[in-house]
């Protein structure tokens, strides 16, 4: 119809709707959107100008009819070309991408040299948009549209991969999954199919419009594609394989080859051909053998020698489909062998198995299908999990990843099969075995997308992957241990479980970065939980300080209860590792830790926290960690007073007590000035024993260590406490605990403190069987119970206090006491010689006794008497220390030159002197060959020592015999020492000279001068 005889309002309707239609259609085409975008939207612009135009009621002229008719023509050819492009093939339009750009460029510039002709027929009914009008027709007639660059590279490869001649079967499948991601099309088989049949339509298309060159290059992509992994219908491929084993069921089981015909082979290079063309002769050759036949000047037949007028390459498909049965048929064989070779179940048959298995994934990959389709990934599955053969565990390893290499459904069938559960212990053996292991784990793992994530969750259900996969992170093969990282990585990406699993196999990564980068959400805190209820050693501690869980960590005790004593929790484990100590001091945790203590903000439960935080920081160091970021030291004073402030509170619970006590036991124990301050300033005794009647065992025990620090500076109070009702009984119990090694310790510790003034006491714990648990602990207890036992022991062995003495040797602690004047513990030495001293004071008077006793009508004169006392000792009845055998080991403790143990030594040997009858003593002293170390004192000993030296040989030198032995060696001694002793050493000197005096009056030398003058 003629557009003179229709209205011109009508025209202008039709052309706006027919404008909008094409705009809508646009939006739609699948390849080159941006293109078609930008078409679409100039139309949507187009359609305002149409509109004005019927609201201005456009004359009806022959100009306005003709400008109105070019714009209809030109959007029709751009409706044409919308429809042409829209329901094409994906594929066909990806490599027609150049030329439709330019189409849809060269559409649109015509559409906007029509609407510039329309604009400037009706100029005056344009004038309200005409700014608009011009701009659009100018962009519309200077668009520039380029096809997307990746797409034509994309193109670019194919095309040169096809001139190239290039079919093997690695460039397809790259070829395929680069195009099918252009165009977005699923690299899957039933996806893939679609798009290859759909192409195959176009080419038919294209051959019936007589378009040869693009039907020629069409044929060819579709041959070339068809021949990628993901082209294969999979239905076929199963037809394929059961039609070839047809075929060699007429073959004896033991054929594993077929040889070929010999027109399979190429007359060039005499190997069986991939790609057979003809040459115009109707000789057949490689495709690769002849060209490079003619690259090398070839201009005849390689076979007839005839000249070539022509040097086109036919393929030569009949006798290509040929070769591929033969070679089809040849797998199929192989295929048959390898099965019976693997259910023979012998290590050698296997292993030729495997190599066969491999060598067929390498010629075609289309034996990845057939080697599942014929049973053998089932069979060698779980060979895998039974074999012992190191080597064949390998190959079954490194097998099962090439038939699972970018294959998904070969990856469904190993898992199927339990293959997980044989391929993960398998992670733990040698690193060869491990490393096969973890790699084929991986591409298990692996899809199209990136990861298998139903997979990934099988694995996760398999309790030992994640421990087998973090051990490998510690083996020597780095490729190993990177793959498994990232394995483990998306493990715990997948489900935070695995980042506890992997925590408690000792990788602490994920959980680290989970705590350090996520937010006050529930799933840091959940990490921060997994972190406390974990296990952990020095070094597990030490890391997760190093790798910097510790900032994040404070930064969530400023956030809520939950953050707060979930991150606290953590704290506390990490600062029983020294090293985490400083990191949490570095980053100032402690005084955020102590001012969250005495906030009166802060709830009961994250207080005990911050105490726990505050006694792991103290114990063993001290206030060494108690500092402010910048290294300086917090006042001291007042976390005592802060800590010792929750006993006086009513509202204190015991979980707050016991880890405020711990922490102020932590200060205490790093110093004495640290005691004074809790006990004199804070008035410390009195707080701590009202503990003691509490009914918590833990504070109870805190409160005994507490009280043994305090009592060395104020015992004060503590005597009275222990006389009212079961107390007493209550402190002999924690020394009779021999399984709290640190309360036993303490209860010692504050029995040895207490005044030994106090005898009612002393008679008090022997009648409750104090004394025996003190004498038990010298046999069963820890060094440093020993020790405060011992000092406690003094109380008992009082001269004053014969009784208490004996007591103490009928319980068995005189030899207990000579043992342990042989034991490491200087500090034991000497306090064992100190009681033996106090025991061997009493010896004279007890001699006596026995000595009178011995004058009755019953003395028996086979009874030898004591060398040192003059009368019949033993240990029971005068405590005498040469019947209890100490004497050698006295002695001894003056040869070893240490101060402590050579001055209780020296008092205790005096006492073997004395002044009544000095010569029974020196003369023991003198058989025990104990006089020169005696004298040796006065070389190496210091002050007090020389003096308890002088006091013995003042005793000892009374005796002439002692002089005539020693008097030359004592006399160049004493001369010696006070020659060099200063004028302020006066009473030193004289006890020096009146020694001096004493050789003098058995040798005849006149000292008499000397002795005036250091006397006046």
């Amino acid at each position: 119809m003629s557009l003179e005889l229709v209205p011109i309002g009508t025209i202008l309707a039709v052309l706006t709707n027919q404008v909008l239609k094409t705009a809508q259609a646009a939006t739609d085409v699948l390849i080159e959107k941006e293109s078609f975008k930008v078409l679409s939207k100039h139309l949507f612009n187009i359609e305002p100008v149409l509109k004005e135009l019927q609201l201005q009621t456009l004359n009806d002229s022959q100009a306005a009819r003709r400008t109105l008719e070019y714009l209809e023509e030109d959007v029709k050819k751009a409706n044409n070309l919308v429809e042409k492009y829209k329901n094409r093939s994906r594929f066909y339009l990806l490599f027609n991408c150049r030329h439709i750009v330019k189409e849809v460029q060269e559409v649109t510039r015509d559409i906007g040299r029509s609407l510039a002709a329309l604009s400037i027929a009706n100029t005056e009914l344009l004038t309200g948009i005409s700014d608009q009008v011009n701009r659009l027709q100018n962009e519309m007639q200077r668009v520039e549209f380029e096809a997307s660059q990746s797409k034509i590279k994309i193109v670019d490869k194919l095309n040169q991969g096809i001139n190239d001649a290039i079919l093997d079967q690695g460039f397809a499948n790259d070829m395929l999954e680069e195009i099918a991601m252009a165009v977005g099309v699923p690299v899957e088989p039933s996806e893939i199919s679609k798009e290859l049949e759909n192409l195959r339509k176009e080419k038919e298309e294209t051959a019936d419009r007589k378009e040869r060159a693009e039907a020629f290059f069409l044929e060819q992509v579709i041959e070339l594609l068809s021949r990628a992994d993901a082209a294969r219908d999979f239905e076929k491929v199963k037809e394929q394989y059961a039609q070839r084993v047809q075929v060699i069921e007429r073959y004896d089981t033991s054929r594993e080859y077929i040889t070929p015909l010999k027109t399979f082979y190429c007359p060039i290079n005499q190997t069986v051909m991939v790609d057979p063309v003809s040459l115009c002769t109707d000789t057949t050759c490689e495709r690769a053998a002849i060209k490079a036949w003619f690259d090398r000047g070839g201009r005849i037949d390689p076979v007839t020698g005839d000249l070539l007028e022509d040097f086109t390459l036919r393929p030569n498909l009949g006798l290509r489909q040929s070769i591929e049965e033969w070679r089809e048929i040849n797998y199929c064989l192989k295929i048959r062998s390898s099965k019976e070779k693997l259910l023979s179940g012998e290590d050698l048959s296997v292993e030729a198995a495997l190599s066969q298995m491999q060598d067929l994934i390498r010629e075609n990959s289309i034996n990845k299908d057939w080697i599942a389709i014929g049973g053998l990934t089932g069979i060698i599955v779980p060979i895998l999990g039974s074999c012992h053969n190191k080597d064949v565990k390998r190959n079954i390893l490194i097998t099962l990843k090439d038939v699972v290499e970018g294959h998904p459904r070969n990856k469904e069938k190993v898992v199927e099969s339990q293959g997980l559960d044989h391929i993960i212990p398998c992670l733990g053996r040698d690193s060869s075995i491990s490393k096969a292991a973890v790699e084929l784990l991986y591409e298990l793992l692996q899809d199209k997308s990136g990861w298998n994530v139903s997979i990934c969750r099988k694995l996760s259900q398999t309790c030992s992957a994640i421990l087998f996969l973090a051990t490998l992170l510690k083996g020597p093969v780095r490729e190993s241990a990177e793959k498994a990282e990232k394995i483990l990585m998306k493990l715990c990406d997948e489900d935070e479980e695995n980042i506890s699993r992997a925590a408690r196999a000792d990788w602490y990564k994920p959980l680290i970065d989970r705590i350090i980068q996520g937010s006050e959400s529930s799933s840091r805190i959940s990490m921060v939980r997994t972190l406390v209820n974990m296990e952990l050693v020095d070094q597990n501690l030490m890391l997760l300080g190093k790798e910097g869980v510790i900032p994040p960590l404070l930064e969530m005790v400023s956030g809520k209860v939950e953050s707060q004593d979930a991150s606290l929790s953590a704290l506390v484990k990490l600062s029983g590792c020294h090293e985490n100590k400083g990191l949490i001091a570095a980053e100032g945790g402690v005084t955020i830790i102590v001012d969250l203590i005495v906030s009166p903000h802060t709830r009961s439960t994250i207080i005990a926290r911050c105490c726990e935080v505050l006694e792991k920081l103290t114990s063993d160091d001290g206030i060494e960690f108690l500092v402010d970021k910048n290294g300086n030291q917090l006042e001291i004073e007042q976390i005592i007073k802060n800590l010792l402030a929750f006993l006086q509170s009513p509202n204190s619970s015991n979980i707050v007590l016991r880890p405020a006590l711990r922490a102020l036991l932590g200060i205490c124990k790093s110093g004495a000035m640290f005691i004074k301050t809790a006990v004199l300033t804070a008035n410390g005794v009195s707080l701590i024993l009202p503990l003691l009647d509490g009914s918590d065992p833990e504070i109870r025990e805190i409160a005994i260590n507490l009280l043994s620090l305090f009592t060395q500076h104020e015992p004060g109070g503590v005597v009275e406490y222990l006389f009212k009702p079961r107390r007493l009984e209550a402190l002999v119990g924690y020394l009779e605990n021999g399984d709290k090694a640190d309360v036993q310790m303490a209860a010692a510790g504050l029995l040895a403190n207490l005044p030994k003034s106090e005898v009612s006491l002393t008679m008090k714990l022997i009648e409750v069987d104090g004394l025996n648990a003190l004498i038990s602990i010298l046999r069963s207890g820890t060094m440093e119970a020993k020790e405060n036992a011992l000092t406690a022991l003094f109380r008992f062995t009082e001269h004053t206090n014969l009784d208490s003495q004996r007591k103490v040797v009928e319980l068995g602690a005189y030899p207990l006491l000579v043992k342990f004047l042989r034991v490491d513990s200087v500090t034991a030495k000497a306090r064992a010689a100190a009681l033996i001293g106090n025991l061997s004071t009493s010896s004279p008077k007890l001699a006596v006794v026995s000595k009178r006793a011995r004058c009755s009508c019953f003395r028996s004169s086979c009874v030898p008497l004591c060398s040192a006392h003059g009368g019949v000792c033993s240990v029971i009845t005068t405590f005498c220390l040469l019947e209890a055998g100490a004497l050698p080991l006295l002695v001894k403790l003056l040869h070893d030159e240490i101060n402590a143990t050579a001055y209780e030594a020296i008092q205790t040997l005096s006492t073997l002197v004395r002044e009544e009858s000095p010569h029974r003593g020196a003369r023991v002293l003198h058989n025990a060959d104990a006089i020169n170390p005696i004298l040796d004192i006065l070389n190496w000993g210091q002050g007090s020592l020389k003096e308890e030296a002088l006091v013995l040989l003042e005793k000892v030198f009374t005796v002439r015999e002692m002089v005539e032995n020693y008097g030359s060696v004592a006399r160049l001694r004493l001369v010696d020492i006070t020659g060099r002793i200063n004028i302020e050493d006066g009473h030193f000197r004289r006890k020096a000279a009146r020694v001096l005096a004493l050789l003098d009056r058995y040798s005849g030398f006149d000292t008499s001068s000397l002795a005036t003058g250091l006397n006046g």
